[in-house]
């Protein structure tokens, strides 16, 4: 669930940029998370049977080291197909923990894998992962014997974040799980522009819904009044940064209005944007990593990585991580 006041600051500082940008969390909500669904499922779309197909393949190697009794934890948990493979690999693990914003879903997610697995404490937490929250604490999760946390971190979502907010974050969640805490990490590794175009703008314009969306989520959160229908979608391959990006794009002249905060926590007046035609938002930075990008940055957090699985086509990495604390505090 997100914090309308803390949301709504955030998105009045991105769309104050040049260029605006909003926070990719106005995705999901129950529309975007179905449309995030279809579009994984796009022949376009390699990233998630790729990583599918590293789990089928390696996990019971992945599932080795994180021993028995885990505490699994997951930051946006979508789906849940992947979490389900993880869980029947896992030796007889003792939570599931998921956090994710779309609050349908996660419900959804949760109820079926308590189904699945009669013995796990299933422990959902409808709440933005990328602002501060508390973890629900499993039964017995004190009691001596009980296996480590493992954070599984699938789908290349560390991408969105800007490389400094990744490395915070990921330092943030080891400090947050503690000692002896473990991740399974996946990202999508660099490739040919012709490749990831295709897939941030498929042919069907699935994606171009799931971009538009996040307007209507906005602006029944917050009361703004941008007109979806009035901007384009455009995927970008920005090669100096190694990142794809998401853009809308005015296709007329246009005034938005975000509202006045209503309790006083921000600016009293309406703010107003001018988009002319041809300007753009940005939706989302996807940045793209090769092995040695994510070595240092997971290094620079605070993990140590212990094995790692990629695909035939070396498309998308999945690495088995344990956290050793930020070097500074070793």
């Amino acid at each position: 669930m997100m914090d309308l006041p803390s949301l709504r600051k955030e998105v009045a500082a991105s769309l104050a940029r040049t260029p605006p940008h909003l926070p990719p969390k106005l995705f999901y909500d129950e529309r975007g998370a179905h449309l995030f669904e279809k579009i994984t499922r796009l022949p376009e779309y390699y990233p998630t049977r790729t990583e599918l197909g590293i789990l089928r393949t390696h996990l019971p190697e992945m599932s080795r080291p994180a021993g028995p009794g885990v505490r699994l934890v997951e930051f946006g948990s979508g789906s849940g197909e992947k979490t389900e493979l993880l869980l029947e690999s896992l030796e007889q693990p003792t939570a599931y923990i998921p956090v994710d914003i779309a609050r349908e879903q996660l419900n959804e997610v949760a109820a079926r894998l308590d189904r699945r697995f009669p013995g796990l404490q299933v422990l959902p937490l409808a709440a933005d992962y990328t602002q501060p929250f508390h973890l629900p604490e499993p039964r017995g999760a004190s009691d001596s014997g009980r296996g480590r946390p493992l954070l599984f971190f699938p789908g290349s979502t560390l991408g969105n974040f800007e490389p400094q907010a990744a490395q915070t974050f990921l330092a943030g969640a080891g400090s947050s799980l503690g000692p002896g805490a473990a991740l399974i990490l996946g990202v999508d590794l660099e490739k040919s522009p012709e490749l990831l175009l295709p897939a941030y703008d498929d042919a069907r314009g699935v994606t171009a819904e799931f971009n538009r969306n996040s307007l209507v989520h906005l602006n029944r959160l917050l009361g703004t009044d941008f007109r979806p229908d009035a901007f384009e979608h455009r995927a970008v391959w920005n090669q100096p940064a190694s990142r794809m990006e998401m853009h809308l794009v005015a296709l007329q002249p246009q005034t938005v209005t975000l509202p006045a905060a209503q309790n006083g926590s921000g600016p009293r007046d309406d703010q107003r944007l001018d988009f002319k035609i041809g300007e753009h938002i940005v939706t989302e930075h996807s940045y793209k990593y090769t092995p040695q990008s994510l070595q240092a940055l997971t290094t620079a957090a605070g993990w140590k990585t212990v094995q790692s699985w990629t695909d035939a086509n070396e498309w998308f990495l999945v690495r088995f991580l344990e956290w050793k604390g930020p070097p500074h505090e070793r």
